[in-house]
């Protein structure tokens, strides 16, 4: 619980942080997660500056300063027929791309090709060009889990803590392994990353929580509605963050992903006064990365 002390909680609050993932990955991503924003019921987004509609979400986030807007840090594009590459023009990428150019479709391939030099610059890169269009990033995660290790164990989080130390912007990272399905090398090591985050000043959740990305066959969403408030009950004391993919159901999105059903329920799902009603009797408080950011920012001077 070190960071929600910091933040000046006490050892028994939960607090949750409710991000949505993929702003500008295309436009519906941006209508969903704008409208979430508008009325309040998420905390922040995330931006992926190497998607063909990043721009249009930036100068967004730019013109709307009042809402928490971080950096999705992208190395991968896991869509058969919609793609995306480096946003590096003038370094090196060879490391980081298939054949015909493109970030991966898999985290794998990441882990074991991707050139740790040229996973810094095209980071910062992508932090750079948000900050070009106007965008304050409030804090940094990261897309499909491509530097954590995963996969092989290989992982980039020293050059990913040692950016948001330069940048003094806290990360998604969980120092408990609680809600989440990870692999025994990652469980193992999670201390260890946690001091690492702690030595360079860096601010991190306690869990990171979330729902299975695809619907079970056949799940309505009075069901997913159902897992979300089990999920929402199950939180320990400290900070947790829940991630959401949001999108209302347009052509664009049954064009790109066969999961476009699984967005369009959970663009609901904290519209819903259902789980508006758990969080108050849960006694759940919102906070925001914002939060996170200028006590790390104020513990840094």
């Amino acid at each position: 619980m070190k960071t929600a002390s910091k933040l000046g909680y006490s050892e028994q609050d939960r607090l949750l942080i409710v991000n949505a993932d993929d702003f500008g990955m295309c436009h519906s991503f941006n209508i969903g997660v704008k409208q979430l924003l508008e009325e309040g019921v998420i905390s922040s987004t995330t931006l992926m500056m190497p998607c063909p509609w990043a721009k249009e979400a930036a100068v967004w986030s730019a013109a709307h300063p009042i809402y928490d807007v971080g950096i999705h840090l992208t190395l991968t594009s896991e869509w058969k027929f919609y793609k995306w590459g480096p946003v590096s023009r003038n370094s090196d990428t060879t490391s980081l791309i298939t054949a015909e150019g493109y970030f991966p479709a898999d985290c794998l391939t990441v882990e074991q090709q991707a050139d740790t030099t040229q996973v810094r610059t095209e980071i910062i890169s992508q932090i750079e060009l948000a900050k070009l269009f106007g965008v304050n990033p409030t804090h940094l995660d990261n897309h499909m889990g491509s530097v954590y290790g995963l996969q092989t164990g290989r992982h980039f989080l020293e050059t990913v803590l040692d950016i948001c130390m330069e940048y003094q912007l806290p990360f998604r990272m969980p120092r408990s392994a609680f809600g989440m399905d990870l692999p025994p090398q990652m469980e193992i090591i999670m201390d260890v990353l946690a001091e690492l985050a702690d030595s360079r000043g860096v601010f991190i959740l306690d869990y990171l929580l979330g729902l299975p990305f695809q619907t079970e066959v056949s799940q309505t969403y009075e069901e997913v509605r159902a897992d979300m408030a089990s999920l929402l009950r199950s939180m320990r004391p400290g900070i947790s963050e829940i991630i959401i993919h949001p999108s209302p159901a347009t052509d664009e999105l049954k064009a790109v992903m066969p999961h476009w059903e699984r967005r369009a329920m959970e663009f609901e799902l904290f519209r819903d006064p259902y789980l508006q009603k758990v969080i108050k009797e849960e006694g759940i408080q919102m906070i925001r990365w914002k939060d996170l950011q200028e006590a790390q920012r104020a513990a840094m001077k």
